[in-house]
């Protein structure tokens, strides 16, 4: 029974993890923009985040928040400001001088490897579309008699699972080919993902608990 489940979670998550949404977006966005480093430490917030949305459903909360319009709208509408803040910031890009040299640091601004985790972190955990899907895997694919300890391992492997795939996404879009064809459309890419996330942060903004 435990396998059967296993692998259905795992293809469950994996299959939801592909498509494409705000984690998709901030990964490329920071890797893209950034550097490979800021895009793998953002996938380790994206990581951390599912770490919370485990966490509340094997204590129950999840329903909670669930059953609780105030609660879910809160969490609703934190996300969605923050998706639109973080697309306002990457709209207002600007086009690099003439001048500067195209080399790994033109890409590296000033995002930390702390800022990237808690872009990572909060666009994952204050998705409440996040929140339903791991509700609906906790109460309709697990069943209620597995044990505490086989559920953790289910949540382990979809934390690490997450954090890999990310980190992937995040090798790509950092390629240094990639990287050097896009940097005098740099801005355009930033302002493109930004148009991207405001759209995602406005999807949030009107998620039903449906």
């Amino acid at each position: 029974m435990f396998l059967t489940q296993f692998l259905t979670i795992i293809l469950v998550h994996f299959l939801a993890m592909v498509s494409p949404g705000p984690d998709f977006a901030i990964v490329t966005r920071n890797s893209l923009v950034y550097s490979r480093k800021s895009g793998i430490f953002t996938s380790l917030g994206l990581g951390f985040g599912i770490m919370v949305h485990i966490t509340y459903c094997l204590f129950g909360i999840g329903i909670i928040i669930s059953k609780s319009i105030i609660l879910f709208n809160i969490i609703k509408y934190i996300g969605a400001i923050y998706l639109i803040y973080i697309g306002y910031k990457s709209l207002r890009a600007k086009p690099e001088q003439e001048t500067e040299k195209i080399n790994e640091e033109s890409f590296q601004k000033t995002l930390t490897k702390i800022e990237s985790i808690k872009i990572g972190f909060f666009t994952n955990v204050l998705n409440p579309k996040v929140t339903l899907f791991f509700l609906a895997l906790f109460t309709q694919v697990i069943d209620v008699t597995t044990p505490k300890i086989i559920q953790l391992l289910y949540g382990a492997e979809m934390v690490i699972m997450t954090f890999v795939w990310f980190s992937l996404v995040s090798i790509f879009f950092s390629n240094n080919k990639i990287k050097h064809k896009i940097f005098k459309v740099k801005h355009y890419v930033e302002r493109f993902t930004g148009a991207v996330l405001i759209a995602l942060g406005i999807k949030v903004a009107l998620a039903t608990r449906e």
